[in-house]
């Protein structure tokens, strides 16, 4: 996996271009479904990353891009769901994950990449 470009509001994974906030797990990708989150909207001050998502975590690690300026709210949940599992977590602004992605993903890693804020 390679990510081509990434700007405020959408990334180039292996040539596709998306709009939204990803999911991948397994080698595939899907748009991130924010509706379990939106209850805790107005906690955060926007949607934050939930557990009561479908989070990817059923491999070793998961990585979670949390915005172009890193403002993506991580809950305390999804930190303790990945204990539970044992799945390694590493938490870092997109950017700085794009980097991490672009030099080698491990096998069983998941990836949360929010692409705005």
């Amino acid at each position: 996996m390679h990510v081509d470009a990434f700007e405020f509001g959408c990334i180039t994974l292996d040539g596709t271009r998306y709009d939204h906030d990803l999911v991948v797990e397994g080698g595939s990708i899907r748009k991130r479904r924010k509706g379990p989150s939106k209850p805790r909207r107005d906690e955060f001050g926007h949607t934050p990353l939930t557990a009561a998502e479908e989070l990817p975590l059923s491999g070793k690690r998961l990585w979670i891009g949390t915005g172009a300026d890193g403002r993506l709210p991580v809950t305390d949940d999804v930190r303790e769901a990945a204990r539970r599992r044992k799945v390694e977590l590493l938490i870092e602004p997109t950017p700085k994950l794009v980097e991490r992605i672009n030099l080698g993903v491990p096998p069983d890693t998941g990836l949360v990449i929010h692409v705005t804020c």
